[in-house]
């Protein structure tokens, strides 16, 4: 007899939706020490125990969304064969872009907080150890080199998406990821000759 896996339920996934917003957006307001399981109970609009149903305390839920985002990111990242996105930078970027599109509120939040720089070294550890091992393989070049344009490339990309959910966002997130990846593979030599 089959096992098929038991759905998640919607109501589930919308609760949790909702309290990982709610969560986003008091870390855009403040540090993440002064975050209390009311507030993101009452931004939320559920009670307390329903956040319990789900999550032990607020480090369960910061641990689920650095994973997750991680996991996201890192699946397209761990996909890739580098070697021809640097023939056609932009689809990779096109891929995360699309990745952000999904839960763009989420991510306006996650993005505008100035408190997040742990759950940011956390991700970008998580996505060199998905992708420097392929990089390594596929490019043929030593360690020490990959994981320093790695790092340089995950933290700059990291910090211009920061920035554009801070500004006006005059630009599209699409014509923003273009920008990125020019400068991820091609340097500001690609950029000026755009």
């Amino acid at each position: 007899m089959e096992h098929h896996p038991k759905p998640i339920d919607r109501r589930v996934l919308k609760t949790k939706k909702a309290i990982r917003i709610a969560f986003a957006r008091l870390l855009s307001e403040k540090d993440i020490n002064s975050i209390t399981v009311s507030d993101i109970a009452a931004l939320a609009d559920i009670n307390r125990k329903t956040f319990y149903n789900y999550y032990a305390g607020i480090y369960q839920v910061v641990d689920e969304i650095e994973n997750d985002i991680a996991a996201a990111f890192g699946s397209v990242l761990g996909e890739l064969n580098f070697r021809e996105e640097l023939e056609n930078p932009y689809l990779l970027f096109e891929k995360l872009t699309a990745i952000i599109n999904t839960d763009m509120d989420f991510y306006s939040h996650f993005f505008r907080t100035n408190h997040n720089n742990n759950m940011l070294n956390k991700i970008v550890r998580l996505l060199k150890e998905k992708t420097l091992p392929a990089m390594i393989e596929q490019t043929h070049t030593d360690e020490h080199t990959v994981d320093t344009a790695l790092t340089y490339m995950l933290y700059g990309m990291l910090a211009v998406y920061q920035s554009w959910f801070n500004s006006d966002r005059r630009q599209s997130i699409e014509e923003l990821s273009e920008q990125i990846s020019i400068l991820c593979f091609s340097g500001w030599n690609g950029l000026l000759k755009a």
